[in-house]
C-alpha cells in the first residue's frame, strides 16, 4: 500500500468510499455522525483543493481516504473531561474511510500520519463509533477526554504520542 495525495481526478472515487462509510456506521449503531451527506462534496473539494486529502492506494486501486495536516485544530483548544497527552506540535486525522479497503487500511493510513507528524497525532469520533474507538485504541490511541465542534456536536477526543507526558 501506498499514500499519495487525493487528486480532482478522484473525486467520484473518493465521494463513493465516503457513501459505503456512511452505510457502514449507520449499519453500525452510528448513523448520525456523517448523516447522509457528510463529508460534503464541497469539504472534500476544499481538502483536495489545500492539499489535505490523501488515498490510500494498492495495485492502482484507492483502497481510503483521509485528511492529513500538520496545524493545530480549532476545536481542539478545549478538551472536557480530561487532557491531552502533550501540547507539542501534532499532526490532526479526519474523515478517515477505508470500507471496501483491505483489512488493515485504516491502520496502515493512520501510522502513515504518525510518520508524517513526528511522532504525535490527535483525532477524533462520535461516541457512537465503537469500530473507530476499537480500532484507534487497537493502533495505541488513547482517549484523552471530549471536544466540541463548531456545531456544538460533542466528540470523543484520542490522541497517540511518542512523547506523551499526560500534563
Amino acid at each position: 500500500m501506498e499514500i499519495r495525495k487525493t487528486t480532482m481526478k478522484d473525486f467520484d472515487i473518493v465521494l463513493e468510499i465516503y457513501a459505503q462509510a456512511r452505510q457502514f456506521m449507520k449499519d453500525h449503531g452510528n448513523p448520525h455522525q456523517w448523516g447522509d451527506n457528510r463529508p460534503s462534496k464541497e469539504q472534500i473539494s476544499d481538502d483536495i483543493r489545500h492539499g489535505c486529502s490523501y488515498v490510500c492506494v494498492e495495485d492502482g486501486q484507492i483502497l481510503g481516504v483521509f485528511y492529513y495536516a500538520k496545524t493545530e485544530e480549532p476545536t481542539y483548544a478545549h478538551i472536557y473531561d480530561g487532557a491531552w497527552l502533550n501540547q507539542l506540535p501534532y499532526g490532526v486525522v479526519h474523515r478517515i474511510a477505508a470500507p471496501g479497503g483491505r483489512k488493515g487500511t485504516a491502520s496502515f493510513c493512520l501510522n502513515w500520519c504518525m510518520l508524517k507528524s513526528g511522532g504525535n497525532i490527535r483525532i477524533d469520533t462520535h461516541q457512537d463509533n465503537l469500530p473507530m474507538q476499537r480500532m484507534l485504541e487497537k493502533n495505541g490511541f488513547v482517549k484523552c477526554g471530549i471536544i466540541r465542534l463548531t456545531d456544538g456536536d460533542l466528540r470523543l477526543a484520542y490522541q497517540k504520542s511518542l512523547h506523551h507526558s499526560k500534563i
